[in-house]
């Protein structure tokens, strides 16, 4: 026991008398630690969230296009529509016994980058973004009135916004901010949701039918240019939609719709499953996760080396403090294991301090992702890489400290023990 405390007593001296060049060797392990657990962290989590995370839905169906376009346009809010379908098409799979829940969306504008979509209550009365939860307005907050110029807020678009209910606002067209596109229309706002980690937070929902009888817009589900006019009812024939999401009563539907709306048909595009569709997004994109793996990887490799720099550029000035304790009695595989403990505590250290180095750079990701997506990534969700990264990172420190190890094994005792002149 007490050889063992003797030995922590050398290797933390050691560490005090070269400090400057243990602080710069630990910072670099810290670096490349933190930032290999960042990537691999925040890929896990974004592939998660983006495949598998709270969606809801289980198809989207659009206008004749991309599947990709179409889920990041109503699902994650990210991309412009591709196209609108007839009124017609969303009552025709309202209406089929096949589908569980249809709910249509109508985009085309945004109130300072925020985007409005247009829907309906069944949204918030029968749909649920998790299994079991449904979307439920903070405080005294209700949803909004079909018949009315109301809105329903999403809690991240209200606290970004500042706004609350009883707020008015007015939308702005265009899925990008403009000012000189401002609508002369008034909504006012009666729910603001509750937080769901979700997309759907950064959205601020209003009546379809407002949509239709906004300022500027045009009507074109019949094939020809239809402007709702104040008091009067619009047909079902000039209606049309930016897509509408799907529930199905089983997985097995969504085999037949897909042959008969994508493979068979020419109108529509159904975007099934939504997992899949945003996996083939990250399989095409994989190859820049996997460039900054690569970088993180070499700057632990790099660090690793400057701990073998370190130690060993030391060695000759530390020679005669070997043969010292060689002469009191310290066999030479002492000194050996002395430099790889110093080597090993070192990247332990530095491992540790990867974990401050890690917050930091997620903290500052996920705050990013979430204004864009509105995705929530957890920073303190457990990942095997916390555990890998860390003892992999000793590892290295302890091989890199092998080859200083191995020449401080061989001092001579009799040569530097000789008096200094």
């Amino acid at each position: 026991m007490k050889k063992q405390i003797g030995l922590f007593f050398i290797v933390q001296r050691s560490l005090r008398q070269h400090a400057l060049s243990t602080l710069i060797t630990m910072v670099s392990i810290a670096l490349g630690t933190g930032l290999v657990m960042a990537v691999i962290a925040i890929r896990t989590q974004s592939v998660f969230a983006f495949t598998g995370g709270p969606i809801g839905f289980d198809a989207v169906l659009g206008a004749r296009g991309s599947p990709l376009q179409l889920v990041l346009n109503t699902v994650f809010h990210l991309e412009t529509s591709p196209g609108n379908i007839p009124w017609a098409m969303y009552q025709a799979v309202e209406s089929d016994p096949r589908v569980d829940l249809a709910i249509p969306y109508a985009l085309g504008d945004n109130y300072h980058g925020f985007r409005i979509v247009g829907t309906t209550t069944t949204l918030f009365t029968e749909f649920e973004y998790r299994k079991g939860a449904r979307f439920q307005t903070q405080g005294e907050g209700r949803f909004f009135d079909p018949n009315r110029q109301e809105a329903v807020i999403g809690s991240y678009a209200a606290q970004k916004l500042g706004l609350e209910v009883g707020d008015q606002f007015n939308p702005y067209h265009g899925l990008v901010f403009d000012e000189s596109m401002r609508h002369d229309e008034q909504y006012v706002i009666v729910g603001v949701l509750e937080p769901t980690n979700s997309p759907s937070d950064r959205v601020i929902w209003i009546p379809i039918e407002g949509i239709y009888r906004m300022e500027g817009h045009v009507l074109r589900g019949s094939g020809e240019d239809y402007v709702a006019q104040p008091g009067r009812e619009i047909p079902d024939a000039h209606k049309e939609v930016s897509a509408v999401m799907l529930k199905f009563r089983n997985p097995q539907i969504g085999f037949m719709m897909d042959a008969m709306i994508n493979k068979q048909g020419k109108v529509a595009t159904l975007a099934w499953p939504i997992g899949a569709v945003m996996a083939g997004l990250f399989d095409k994109i994989g190859w820049m996760n996997q460039i900054l793996a690569l970088v993180s990887y070499l700057v632990v490799l790099v660090a690793s080396g400057s701990i073998l720099a370190s130690i060993y550029n030391s060695i000759n000035e530390r020679r005669r403090e070997f043969a010292i304790l060689r002469s009191l009695g310290a066999r030479r595989r002492t000194v050996f294991t002395v430099i790889v403990m110093e080597a090993a505590s070192i990247a332990m250290l530095g491992a540790l301090i990867g974990f401050i180095v890690y917050s930091a750079i997620f903290t500052s990701a996920s705050a990013i992702v979430r204004a864009q997506t509105g995705i929530v990534l957890d920073l303190f969700q457990f990942h095997s890489v916390f555990v890998v990264a860390p003892v992999c990172v000793v590892l290295l420190g302890i091989m890199a400290g092998i080859v200083p190890a191995f020449k401080a094994y061989q001092t001579d005792v009799a040569t530097n023990l000789t008096p200094v002149s």
